[in-house]
């Protein structure tokens, strides 16, 4: 399968919160239920929620890099929709524009941190992505 991605995406969960700035009317503004992403690129970023975004939906969207310990704050657009569960889960690509050259530099790091991360230590964070409970770590 060819890859159409011109970025490489980290398969990662990272707590989100996401606004709706423009879009479907019906839309609300505050309170839309996307609370983690599961993959990143300096270009986009997959997240998952309960509320059906439609496409080119303009969104604000602030993500914390776990591993970094920051947030980063960036504009996105919903490329495409893909139902989980109907009604109840949905997962939305979201391409990132105008963001700041500062902002796409600390993903690429996050991203090269982790890769690094996983190369040195396979089974580690291999046990550390399978010790997770719907994004949370399990205590």
């Amino acid at each position: 399968m060819n890859e159409k991605r011109a970025n490489q995406r980290l398969t990662d969960f990272n707590e989100v919160a996401v606004s709706v700035i423009s879009g479907d009317e019906n839309l609300p503004e505050t309170g839309i239920s996307y609370h983690y992403s599961e993959d990143i690129s300096v270009s986009g970023v997959r997240i998952r929620g309960d509320i059906l975004l439609p496409i080119d939906t303009l969104l604000k969207i602030d993500i914390k890099l776990k591993t970094l310990f920051s947030r980063i704050s960036t504009l996105g657009k919903v490329k495409w929709i893909k139902t989980i569960l109907e009604n109840v889960w949905y997962e939305v690509g979201v391409e990132f524009f105008n963001t700041p050259p500062e902002t796409i530099q600390k993903i690429g790091d996050y991203i090269s941190l982790k890769q690094e991360y996983k190369n040195l230590y396979p089974f580690n964070l291999l046990f550390c992505d399978f010790a997770k409970n719907d994004g949370r770590e399990l205590k």
